[in-house]
């Protein structure tokens, strides 16, 4: 069964919402018949890569808020955060487009390493403080995940999987996507938002359920008769 799952590495809650459904998938008996992709979407398409602005100063600014609101908010995701043993610090996050990010992350789901990278772009950016539109960065991340440096270097330098990334974020906006985690199972059922485990567990259980139902394969009672077999033996 397929799993679809629409997000923004720059986008807190799917961070957290990963962890969630991985802890939900985990507990699942047929986790090993479970397929997951990661799909594109960006939240703020138009922004600008700025390493010298704090992320609580953009968003201060691009909200409308005060400096001390933007921060109030980000305390209350760390929160969050560190409950499913995520340890974010928003105080080093680097304001970056993450078109870039897509690209890449597309390039390693190419590869079947779709979920590392996730986790790796999450974790550069969430807690370590990467620049993701950096080359540098990304190229170093690639490597520490088994990806060609010189191969993620190519993708990155040229527009190589812009189309996939906006693909993606089309499909999003026909299935009615708004917002970001948006988990897709079985083309069925949709979980929006980082949902609390038993959400997932109840959904993925669900969905199996029903996946299972509709590929499984027919049986047949036979009648048996004069007939010839593979070898020509009739009779």
């Amino acid at each position: 069964m397929k799993v679809e799952i629409w997000s923004d590495v720059m986008c807190p809650f799917c961070y957290i919402g990963k962890r969630r459904f991985e802890e939900a998938l985990e507990q699942f008996e047929y986790k090993d018949q479970v397929e997951i992709e990661w799909k594109s979407f960006q939240l703020n398409p138009d922004m600008k890569t700025d390493p010298n602005i704090s992320i609580n100063q953009y968003l201060a600014d691009a909200k409308g808020w005060t400096l001390d609101y933007a921060q109030q908010m980000h305390n209350h995701v760390t929160q969050m955060a560190a409950e499913v043993g995520l340890a974010y610090d928003f105080d080093r996050a680097v304001v970056a487009n993450s078109f870039k990010a897509h690209r890449f992350s597309h390039f390693a789901k190419k590869q079947g390493l779709g979920d590392k990278a996730e986790e790796a772009l999450f974790n550069g950016y969430f807690t370590q403080g990467l620049n993701i539109d950096d080359n540098e960065t990304l190229i170093k991340l690639g490597t520490a995940i088994g990806l060609d440096a010189a191969a993620v270097q190519q993708v990155l330098e040229s527009d190589t999987y812009a189309d996939a990334v906006k693909h993606d974020i089309a499909e999003a906006q026909h299935l009615g996507i708004r917002g970001v985690p948006f988990f897709v199972m079985n083309s069925k059922y949709g979980v929006s938002g980082a949902q609390a485990v038993l959400v997932f567990q109840e959904t993925i259980e669900k969905s199996f359920a029903e996946w299972q139902q509709e590929n499984q394969k027919p049986t047949l009672t036979i009648i048996e008769g004069e007939s010839c077999s593979p070898d020509g033996d009739c009779g």
